[in-house]
């Protein structure tokens, strides 16, 4: 089976082999608190519409949007909210957050007012998208209203459904599409009503073959939608790397993929659209893949926002010893963790131990030239270069040589035979220059 691709990348141990054949299991919260930090987006942070010592329902809005660039947040369970204080998020960043001691009750309000939806305006679908607190929920966490609102809505011309899952380790997105591709689906037939002179895409990777025969048959008769075999390599995922295997078109760090008719939207997301507008059912639960050599039973739950990491860790059988390292999310794009008593989020995609850790027991050399990042980078940059750059702090020589165009997939570092940590110092420089830029 042939697929589609880009130039660069890697092909990584994909480690899926662990969860893949694991059904979604339904996981309550065990631990009291639920946490829900306020900044689970881009854009500003959300602005709580609820008191200390107020009682909640589930599905019940405990912060509102503040601003165009922001999205709401909803309860998972019924409680009384305890605290909004500081609390530690995956990052390890304390970020202001309300705290709702769970009453195990699990009540509910009533959820978002929704009609047919060929009864309902295109503005009518958005606000319900933008009332249910949907963002991207591959990592990026952009509103999925703002991203569904183009300046020019007549020249999106491709809507993807990124099914890639390329991060090694994860497979939440290849269950929903074993289990529920009908949402899958029936999500993406819901934002091609937005866009009349759109054609829908199901990007799935070659390693998915169940996945891609399912879509496939139920997409039989849709002459809107296709479903796209791509090629299995790392990172495929990636918004500009789909956006170029699936349609030719290219985009650097200052387009968005509106720019070249496109809109790009996760597995996760699209089913937490079908949700929103079919059943009034707001972003309140996703989900999560807990795997790793560390993991006793690795597993694929669906989680309510807020559960504690450690009740993921506990559900699936604790660890076999000591981990080496814990990371949120998957070894290439995670955040490796210092403390597992944080929340899960909106863009928490998966929790991944290992037994030891291979960037600590390999430290960094001096490079051997050997051009290995170079032939692996996504981007097409030259990512020994541009790291020797950022450890000088040259933000003119950096940004001169492109850097800005870097998308931090971590292939350079994960192929540097010399273990640089070329991602990392790459990373560190982007960050500063955006900030510097945004200031002004």
């Amino acid at each position: 089976m042939s697929g589609l691709t880009f130039k660069g990348g890697i092909h990584t141990y994909e480690g899926k082999e662990l969860t893949k054949d694991k059904k979604i299991t339904d996981l309550q919260p065990v631990s009291p608190e639920l946490v829900y930090p306020l900044s689970q987006h881009i854009g500003a942070p959300a602005v709580p519409v609820v008191n200390v010592g107020d009682r909640v329902l589930r599905a019940q809005m405990i912060a509102d949007a503040n601003g165009f660039v922001s999205s709401p947040i909803y309860s998972a369970v019924s409680g009384t909210v305890k605290a909004i204080e500081n609390r530690r998020n995956v990052q390890g960043v304390m970020t202001m957050s309300i705290v709702i001691e769970n009453d195990e009750l699990y009540e509910e309000a009533p959820g978002i007012p929704v009609r047919p939806i060929n009864e309902m305006t295109k503005e009518e679908v958005i606000e319900i998208i933008r009332r249910a607190g949907i963002i991207g929920m591959g990592g990026a966490g952009f509103p999925t209203h703002v991203k569904l609102s183009p300046k020019n809505p007549g020249k999106i011309h491709f809507v993807i459904a990124n099914c890639a899952e390329c991060e090694p380790y994860l497979t939440s997105d290849y269950r929903r599409m074993i289990e529920e591709p009908e949402k899958l689906v029936a999500g993406l037939k819901i934002i091609l009503c937005l866009f009349e002179h759109a054609k829908g895409i199901l990007a799935v990777e070659d390693n998915k073959p169940d996945c891609i025969r399912i879509l496939k048959d139920l997409c039989i008769d849709e002459p809107r939608i296709s479903v796209k075999v791509l090629k299995t390599k790392y990172p495929q995922g990636s918004e500009r790397q789909l956006i170029y295997a699936t349609t030719g078109r290219a985009i650097n760090s200052s387009m968005l993929p509106a720019d070249a008719g496109c809109i790009v939207n996760n597995v996760d997301t699209i089913v937490a659209i079908y949700h929103a507008v079919i059943e009034g059912r707001p972003l309140m639960e996703r989900i999560v893949t807990v795997t790793g050599d560390a993991v006793r039973y690795p597993q694929n739950f669906r989680v309510y926002t807020g559960t504690n990491y450690n009740d993921l860790i506990e559900a699936a059988g604790g660890f076999k010893s000591p981990p080496g390292k814990i990371i949120s999310g998957g070894p290439m794009m995670g955040f490796a963790l210092f403390d597992t008593n944080v929340p899960v989020t909106k863009s928490s995609s998966a929790v991944t131990a290992f037994l030891k850790d291979p960037v600590s027991e390999n430290p960094p050399g001096a490079c051997i030239n050997c051009g290995r990042c170079v032939e692996a980078c996504p981007s097409r940059l030259l990512p020994s270069k541009l790291a020797d750059i950022a450890e000088h702090y040259d933000e003119d020589r950096f940004t001169k040589m492109n850097g800005l165009e870097c998308v931090e997939c971590g292939c350079c570092s994960y192929i540097c035979p010399a273990r640089r940590h070329l991602t990392q110092e790459i990373k560190m420089m982007r960050q500063s220059v955006l900030a510097k830029r945004k200031k002004k």
